[in-house]
């Protein structure tokens, strides 16, 4: 064993210890590895730093970006809320609809966002219709992990695969060549989990959703503007296609409060809706959609005027609580006169209990009461700094611009088409997709490189390296022979099950990304050397990374679910470890059967 190879394994057995014990970050790690492959000469800088410009870090950056002009413009939110309404009441038919949703999202963005994306719908859903969430989380987190296996683009670890493959000199795998593996993993999953659905516990617990600080819904103003799409509107109908948006508590026309029961009323413009809706869709409201925050309309140039600098800043949205010393307390919004006296204004207001019917300036004012406030940001400042009974927080929530969903749905359509027919390459298609997303405003400049996972990134830019130099020092034919002389005369579908039972076991303890890009390389060497096919081992080693569902701590999605399911650790052993078994049995006898 020469140097290289001593020092590479060293390298290695601190990545590992690193990766288990997490003393560092991921991200860390992986700037780690970096620097010990290039200082100890195992790797030139060159190919050391390689990661940063390879196809696997390029594509994850741009579909995370591609994700998040999908969430920003509200279309996974429509999806999600289409599921829910589909699913119904019976918890069989609720998991078939839900599985089979997360599982095709998760082919083609993140699937620990679709995970989040899908918790808090489920959860209402659970509420709503009295259904134990624990019956329906750890199907849905199980079919998007499953759902990653139907692309090239699912997970990262098939990309860091596939680039493997490339430089053993095997063909790359194209973005769906995967998919007919994939949809039969999907489809054997669902069906045994449908039929395994009575060994989960009927508990709920609760997400962090649940605080009961959280601002659910916030009463506001809306105002009909000119050329609006609801002008001539009946109400019923108006209410029937905002049903997810608004909840509608009164309606004024020129000052005059008019009965929401009113078959005969149509909108029209300058009338006044006063809703209740939630902190996200009071920041989606939008002219173009043909409704505005009436106290911005009315009032929104005069707090812009005396200042020229103004017109070119963007104005903020935060929330002030009401203390009990405030003087504000037993005021009405319209005798406090926020515009005046603090030159901001006040454009809705939560409050905990009680129900609130009136316009927001005839609203009394009580201790702990919420005001969200809408101003400028030199104007936001000052109260921060010189009120101590005004205590302002930001808002986290982020406007959705549901006027460019169907752009950001064209955007992402069109990437897939261009990457699958290989018109471009997958990374050029997938980065101009995310520029155009950006360029097209359907996530800000600011968005688009916030959604970006850093730690990811830099994750898959270290471990590629490490990949290339357990290859390049020799190592992974000195394994992949003394492996040979242990299971060479084996069954092929016993060897690709032992490949998948590797990863799946190490994938417990490291991400799945770092799983393949260990064992990958072995398999390449071992499969040239046994004569099957080094796709259909490298194939088996990124599906047993993938889709183990041995234990919680295997899947960052099962974390999401853990509390909010109220599970134990062996809730997850109950299901996962048969299905894991299946999935390993039927991803042994396909892969060969594809590419052998």
């Amino acid at each position: 064993m020469d140097l290289n190879q001593i020092m590479f394994l060293f390298i290695l057995a601190g990545a590992l210890y690193l990766f288990i014990s997490e003393k560092l970050s991921v991200d860390l790690i992986g700037i780690l590895i970096i620097l010990a492959l290039a200082i100890t000469r195992v790797l030139d800088p060159k190919e050391a730093f390689s990661g940063f410009a390879s196809e696997p870090a390029l594509i994850v950056a741009a579909v995370f970006v591609l994700s998040s002009g999908l969430t920003a413009t509200g279309l996974t939110d429509a999806i999600g809320n289409a599921v829910g309404k589909f699913a119904g009441r019976n918890q069989w038919l609720a998991n078939l609809v839900i599985m089979v949703t997360v599982a095709g999202l998760s082919a083609f963005t993140h699937h620990l966002m679709v995970t989040a994306m899908m918790l808090p719908i489920v959860m209402r859903m659970c509420r709503e219709h009295n259904m134990p969430s624990s019956r329906l989380l750890i199907p849905m987190a199980t079919a998007a992990s499953l759902g990653t296996t139907m692309t090239l683009i699912g997970a990262p670890a098939f990309l860091l695969a596939n680039n493997v493959l490339k430089r053993s000199g095997e063909p790359g795998l194209r973005l769906f060549e995967v998919t007919p593996l994939g949809s039969v993993l999907v489809g054997v999953g669902v069906v045994f989990i449908l039929l395994m659905l009575w060994v989960l516990p009927k508990t709920s617990g609760r997400d962090r959703q649940d605080d009961k600080f959280r601002i659910d819904e916030v009463f506001t103003e809306l105002i009909v503007t000119e050329k609006s799409q609801w002008l001539g509107m009946g109400l019923a109908q108006f209410q029937k296609e905002n049903v997810k948006r608004f909840e509608i508590v009164g309606v004024k026309r020129y000052g005059k409060r008019i009965s929401t029961l009113d078959s005969d009323f149509v909108l029209q413009e300058q009338d006044i809706i006063l809703v209740k809706t939630s902190p996200d869709e009071l920041l989606s409201v939008d002219e173009k959609t043909g409704l505005a925050l009436r106290t911005v309309k009315k009032y929104g140039e005069e707090v812009q005027s005396g200042d020229p600098a103004k017109k070119t800043e963007e104005p903020m949205i935060v929330q002030g609580l009401i203390s009990p010393q405030s003087p504000f307390v037993g005021k009405t919004i319209g005798e406090v006169d926020f515009l005046r006296t603090l030159g901001v204004l006040v454009i809705a207001l939560w409050r905990k209990d009680g129900w609130i019917y009136h316009e927001i300036s005839q609203v009394r004012l009580k201790e702990g009461d919420l005001i969200i406030l809408w101003g400028y940001e030199d104007q936001l400042d000052e109260i921060h700094q010189s009120s101590d009974f005004l205590l302002l927080f930001p808002m986290q929530v982020r406007p959705k611009k549901r006027n460019k969903a169907p752009l950001a749905g064209v955007i992402m359509l069109v990437s897939v088409i261009m990457a699958a027919t290989e018109i471009l390459p997958p990374h050029i298609s997938f980065l101009t997709g995310a520029v155009m997303m950006v360029l097209t405003k359907c996530v800000s400049l600011r968005n688009a490189y916030e959604s970006i996972e850093v730690k990811i990134f830099v994750m898959i830019a270290g471990v590629i390296p490490l990949g290339l130099a357990m290859e390049n020092t020799g190592l992974a034919g000195i394994f992949a022979k003394n492996l040979s002389g242990m299971i060479s005369h084996w069954d092929p579908w016993v060897i690709m099950l032992t490949f998948f039972v590797a990863a799946g076991l190490l994938t417990q303890i490291l991400s799945d990304s770092a799983t393949t890009v260990l064992i990958a390389p072995i398999a390449v060497a071992f499969a040239k050397a046994a004569n099957v096919s080094p796709t259909a081992a490298v194939v088996c080693v990124t599906v047993g990374a993938v889709a183990s569902f041995l234990t919680p701590i295997g899947h960052h999605g099962n974390l999401l679910i853990l509390g909010p399911g109220n599970y134990r650790f062996v809730d997850f052993l109950k299901i996962g470890l048969p299905l894991t078994a299946v999935i390993a049995i039927v991803t042994s006898f396909m892969s060969l059967r594809l590419w052998n």
